[in-house]
């Protein structure tokens, strides 16, 4: 098989690439290890920045995420039974964003892709990139039982932190910078409708809990327990009371129980692998860089960085000249280390660390408490959250 971008993993990343170099005119074959059925049922992310909706509506992805989606104006913050609401188009110029599930957006970018764009192989296995160095790299997989070879001009790896793409760097190349953090999310997923319109983050002394939607009938909630938890360790019942000492109010808010479907714990890390290019390898999302969740950042990046070299391959096609795409890895990380910034600021701020003493309670709340009181910190927030632009 031959190609001008081969793609691994289609995920969110790899879909919207396949889509957006569809739309250029430049043609693409994406490999995907699992099946179809895999990736559309895959939990991940639900918030989508400004920027991201922005893109999948320019790209004729956002037509059932219009009109399923819940747009979302702004977010709680919840502490010291305490709550302030931050008011994002007003802090913004109008920007927000939008509920609507990484599951979603997968099935409607592979309908795309099979309908109109080019080859999307589900149970392909990539085993290997090679030539990464050359004009003319390759991918060797395995599909339908026996092995391929998928020859490129370039190679887009969009196959997550586990995939074959970043071992194809040269570790001497490489720097990574990671930070591992003590606790993780036991997120739940129930049949309740949700009990506030808006995600509510809430700090407490005993840790943080997350108040967030897939739909007006189907809430999703999380709880900050510590690392390595085993999510069946915890009862139905045990999750809903903690929940409900976490996100307790002054006033008379309360919180709706009902049916738990799902229960996974998600572990909290940052990373960050440089360069994110390669010779004619580019890697994007979780292959490159990972976030903790507190920021709603990981779906988003991938879209920023698939964004950021569908634009210069079109450069590249239109003008002859390469210049964005030998600017791919350091356009992207500006936008990568602003991210991994506002994620570690909006975790160390609302989750108490196993060892923390009273003084960096304090500390918490006093940062709570600044965002609270102070228009600029307010809006230095809700631009983060929002999302920092594509360009």
């Amino acid at each position: 098989m031959r190609t001008t971008v081969g793609i691994i993993g289609a995920g969110p990343a790899g879909l919207l690439l396949a889509r957006l170099l569809h739309n250029a005119g430049i043609d693409s074959v994406v490999l995907e290890s699992r099946d179809r059925a895999y990736v559309e049922h895959r939990q991940r992310a639900g918030i989508l920045e400004q920027g991201t909706v922005d893109v999948l509506r320019a790209a004729g992805a956002g037509e059932r995420m219009d009109r399923e989606g819940l747009p979302h104006d702004g977010i709680e913050l919840r502490y010291d039974k305490k709550r302030h609401r931050v008011d994002f188009p007003a802090l913004t110029g109008g920007r927000s964003v939008m509920v609507y599930a990484q599951t979603e957006v997968c099935k409607d970018l592979i309908a795309l892709q099979l309908k109109e764009g080019g080859p999307l192989l589900f149970e392909a296995e990539a085993l290997a990139v090679e030539g990464a160095d050359t004009d003319g790299p390759s991918v060797r997989f395995r599909h339908e039982g026996r092995e391929d070879v998928l020859e490129c001009r370039y190679v887009v790896g969009c196959d997550g932190f586990w995939g074959v793409a970043r071992q194809a760097v040269p570790a001497e190349l490489t720097q990574v910078f990671e930070r591992t953090y003590p606790f993780g999310w036991l997120g739940i997923l129930a049949d309740v409708p949700p009990s506030h319109d808006e995600l509510v983050y809430a700090r407490h002394d005993r840790g943080f809990a997350l108040l967030s939607m897939r739909s007006p009938s189907v809430s999703r909630l999380y709880l900050q327990v510590p690392a390595g938890t085993d999510a069946e360790s915890w009862g139905d019942d045990e999750i809903w009371d903690e929940l409900e000492r976490r996100f307790e109010t002054a006033d008379d808010w309360r919180l709706e129980r009902g049916p738990i479907t799902q229960k996974s714990v998600t572990p909290m890390r940052s990373y960050v692998h440089e360069p994110m290019r390669y010779g004619s390898l580019f890697l994007a999302g979780d292959a490159a860089h990972i976030v903790p969740p507190t920021g709603a950042k990981g779906l988003n990046l991938a879209v920023g960085d698939v964004v950021t070299f569908a634009r210069a391959l079109s450069y590249e096609k239109e003008t002859g000249s390469a210049e964005l795409l030998d600017a791919y890895s350091e356009t992207c990380l500006r936008r990568v280390w602003q991210a991994e910034r506002f994620s570690y600021d909006m975790t160390t701020m609302l989750h108490p660390a196993p060892d923390a003493t009273p003084f960096d309670h304090r500390l918490q709340l006093a940062r709570l408490e600044r965002i609270a009181a102070s228009r600029a910190a307010e809006a230095d927030l809700a631009e983060g959250y929002t999302g920092f632009p594509l360009d």
